[in-house]
């Protein structure tokens, strides 16, 4: 067996590394936890205030159509591992046709950014269906959870809460405007006209 180069080498800890992280990623995920704070307190709808200054719907609405339209942003842990994975896979599978390294990087880094954009528009498809279906986004209110994607000073971010029994991954703005980071607590306090949640820390 011929020793590997240090071209394969690179793209076998990509396909590894990217791969084993997307995997522990989806299952912590799936199973609720993430390193984000625990849910606690599912089904507390203590005295919350319903009204949302008019200036928060008409900032979230602007915030929102710049920063959470793709669900599924590059940036997240899922996005990058996906991309590594399929990155160092295709990588590999090219350097085994011979291409010339230069090629192998360029033909791996078109796939795995294919991959991302295939993932991202499942998972807002998915987003679509169930926001179709039975799921009463003013259950929502409320409830605390934890930030799942970095809500930024004046902009949009993700969080996850528990609704009817189960836990989503939602849009969400600040009550301040005010960043608000992954893994901080947080309680649902309302929802704007485009169904952002408005949280406040918890």
């Amino acid at each position: 067996m011929s020793e590997l180069t240090w071209i394969e080498i690179f793209y076998w800890v990509c396909a590894i590394g990217g791969g084993t992280l997307f995997l522990l990623r989806t299952i912590m995920v799936m199973i609720g936890i993430g390193g984000d704070h625990d849910i606690s307190d599912i089904g507390d709808t203590g005295d919350v205030p319903m009204d949302i200054p008019h200036d928060a719907h008409a900032d979230a609405a602007g915030d929102h159509a710049d920063a959470a339209d793709v669900s599924f942003k590059f940036a997240s842990l899922q996005g990058l591992t996906a991309f590594f994975t399929i990155f160092g896979l295709v990588g590999l599978a090219l350097v085994q046709l011979e291409w010339h390294v230069l090629l192998t990087f360029l033909g791996a880094s078109a796939a795995g950014i294919l991959a991302v954009w295939i993932l991202g528009m499942l998972f807002m498809q998915m987003k679509r269906l169930q926001s179709e279906g039975t799921l009463d986004i003013q259950n929502a209110i409320g409830q605390t959870g934890s930030v799942y994607l970095t809500i930024p000073e004046g902009g949009s971010g993700q969080v996850r809460v528990p609704v009817q029994g189960s836990l989503h991954i939602m849009d969400a703005v600040s009550t301040n405007k005010k960043k608000i980071s992954t893994g901080e607590g947080i309680r649902v306090v309302g929802i704007t006209a485009d169904n952002l949640l408005v949280v406040e820390k918890n």
